[in-house]
C-alpha cells in the first residue's frame, strides 16, 4: 500500500461543480498554496484555452494539461483544481492518486447545466461555431461527458456533494474529511 501525500490535495469534478471556487478557500483555510490546472495551462501556452483549442485541438491541449499536472504534483502543501476532464486518462489518474488525495466535487446534471448554461469559456460544451448550446444539446453533451469521466471521478478518496450548498459548509467537510488522511 502506498503512504499518500497528506499535504497534496486534488478538486476534482465536472466543469462547474465549484472546483475553482472552492479551491482557493480552502487552500487558505488551510495554509497551503492553490494551483489551478486551466490558469497553468494558459500561462504555459501563452493562450486562453479556447484559443488553445481551436489552434491545438483537444489533443495538443492535453499534452500541455498533462504538462501541467506533472509540475503540480511535485509541489506540497497545495491544493489543486484539475480541469474537468484531467482525471480522464490512465496516466493522469495514476499521477494523482499516487501523489496526493483526491476529492471529487459532485454536482448533479441539474446543476452542472443551470450553472454551465451561458458559459462561451468551455469548449467541450459549446457548437462548432462557438455558440452555446441549447439547453437539450448541453444536456446532452453533458451527459456523455459524464458518463466518460465518472470511472475515473469514482476512485476519488472523497466525494463531496456541491449541490445547493453553501461554499463554507463544503469547506467544512472536506476539512473533516482531509483530516482523517
Amino acid at each position: 500500500m502506498t503512504v499518500k501525500n497528506k499535504h497534496l490535495i486534488y478538486l476534482t469534478g465536472f466543469m462547474g461543480s465549484g472546483k475553482t471556487t472552492v479551491g482557493p478557500i480552502l487552500a487558505n483555510t488551510l495554509g497551503y498554496s492553490f494551483i489551478d490546472i486551466d490558469q497553468e495551462i494558459e500561462r504555459i501556452s501563452g493562450r486562453r484555452i479556447p484559443e488553445l483549442f481551436s489552434m491545438e485541438g483537444e489533443t495538443g491541449f492535453r499534452r500541455i494539461e498533462h504538462e501541467a499536472l506533472m509540475t503540480a504534483s511535485r509541489s506540497a502543501e497545495c491544493i489543486v483544481s484539475l480541469g474537468g476532464g484531467t482525471i480522464a486518462t490512465d496516466e493522469n489518474i495514476a499521477v494523482i492518486v499516487a501523489s496526493g488525495i483526491l476529492i471529487y466535487l459532485k454536482a448533479d446534471l441539474d446543476q452542472i447545466v443551470k450553472r454551465l448554461r451561458n458559459k462561451t469559456n468551455r469548449p467541450l460544451i459549446l457548437s462548432p461555431d462557438g455558440s452555446t448550446l441549447p439547453e437539450p444539446l448541453l444536456r446532452e453533451r453533458i451527459t456523455q461527458l459524464l458518463a466518460l469521466r465518472e470511472p475515473y471521478y469514482a476512485r476519488a478518496d472523497i466525494v463531496i456533494s456541491t449541490d445547493d450548498r453553501r461554499v463554507g459548509l463544503t469547506i467544512d467537510e472536506i476539512v473533516r474529511q482531509v483530516s482523517r488522511y
